[in-house]
C-alpha cells in the first residue's frame, strides 16, 4: 500500500509553483493565447479548478461524481471544453480564488482519505496516492501551457518523478485508446532525472523495466514528461527509442484519460 503523504505534499507544491507564475497577471495576460487551441491562460487554470472539483466529488461524494459521469457521457466531446469556458469567463480574481479554495480542498480531502480506498474516475478507480500523482501531472502540464503562453522556463524538479511513473504505467493504455493491442514484454526505461537548483538529483537515471528488454527507451526525464502529456512533438525531444514497439509508443503516449490526444505539432510547422 503506497504512502500518499509524498505525493500529496509534491502536489501543493507544483500548484503553489504555478500559483507564483499568475498570481500577479494583468487582465491582459489572463486572455494570452496558449499552445492548446482556443484556450488562454484563463482557460488552464479554469481547467484546472473544474478538474480538481470533480476530484473532490470523486474522494468525497460518490453520488455528486457520478451525476457528472453522467454530464460527460452525454457530451463526451464537448464537456471538458465547456468546464474550462465556464471557468474562464469568470473574472480574474475570482477564478484564482476559486483555483485556490479548491486546490486546498482536495489536498486536505486526499490527507484525509484512506490509503487504501478506491474512488470512481472517468477511467480506472485510483487510490489516494493515484489520483495525487494525476492532478500533479495535469498541474504541470497545464502549467506548462501557462509559461509557455507567458514567454517563461521553468526550471525542471524531482517532482517529475511522478509523472515519469504515470507515463510508464499508461503504456498499455496508450495502445487502447489507439485501437492497437498492448505488447506482451515490458519495455526498458532508462531517463536522466533533472538537476534542479536545490540539488534533488542524485545523478542516477530512474529505470523502469527489466535491464535485459529488447525494447528500450532512453533520455531526459524532462523530455519524457513533456511526450506523455503531450506537450510537445516528439520531433522536437532528445528521446531515443529502440524496437519497433518502443518506437510505436513513444509516438502515441498519453498519460492522460480520455480518448486519443490531438498532440502538438513539431516546431517549425506551417512556418
Amino acid at each position: 500500500m503506497a504512502d500518499p503523504t509524498p505525493v500529496i505534499d509534491d502536489l501543493r507544491a507544483e500548484g503553489e509553483e504555478l500559483d507564483l507564475l499568475v498570481a500577479e497577471l494583468s487582465g491582459e495576460q489572463w486572455s494570452l493565447k496558449t499552445p492548446a487551441p482556443g484556450w488562454t491562460v484563463a482557460h488552464q487554470i479554469a481547467h484546472l479548478a473544474w478538474t480538481d472539483h470533480s476530484s473532490l466529488l470523486a474522494v468525497t461524494d460518490r453520488d455528486a461524481f457520478a451525476r457528472e459521469v453522467e454530464k460527460a457521457l452525454a457530451a463526451p466531446g464537448d464537456f471538458v471544453d465547456n468546464g474550462a469556458e465556464e471557468g474562464a469567463g469568470k473574472p480574474a480574481a475570482q477564478l484564482l480564488a476559486d483555483w485556490r479554495g479548491g486546490r486546498k480542498a482536495l489536498e486536505d480531502a486526499l490527507r484525509a482519505a484512506p490509503a487504501d480506498g478506491r474512488f470512481p474516475w472517468y477511467g480506472p478507480p485510483m487510490s489516494a496516492a493515484s489520483m495525487a500523482s494525476a492532478r500533479l501531472m495535469e498541474t504541470w502540464a497545464h502549467g506548462q501551457d501557462v509559461a509557455d503562453a507567458l514567454g517563461v522556463v521553468r526550471t525542471p524538479t524531482d517532482r517529475l518523478r511522478h509523472i515519469v511513473r504515470l507515463g510508464v504505467r499508461t503504456r498499455d493504455f496508450a495502445f487502447g485508446v489507439h485501437g492497437l493491442p498492448a505488447p506482451f514484454e515490458e519495455f526498458r526505461i532508462e531517463l536522466t532525472p533533472p538537476s534542479d537548483d536545490e540539488g534533488d538529483g542524485d545523478g542516477e537515471p530512474w529505470t523502469y523495466g527489466p535491464e535485459d528488454a529488447v525494447e528500450r527507451v532512453t533520455g531526459p526525464a524532462l523530455d519524457f514528461c513533456l511526450l506523455v502529456t503531450q506537450r510537445a512533438h516528439r520531433a522536437d525531444l532528445a528521446l531515443r527509442a529502440e524496437g519497433s514497439e518502443a518506437d510505436r509508443w513513444l509516438d502515441i503516449a498519453q498519460a492522460f484519460a480520455g480518448p486519443p490526444g490531438t498532440g502538438r505539432a513539431p516546431k517549425g510547422a506551417g512556418e
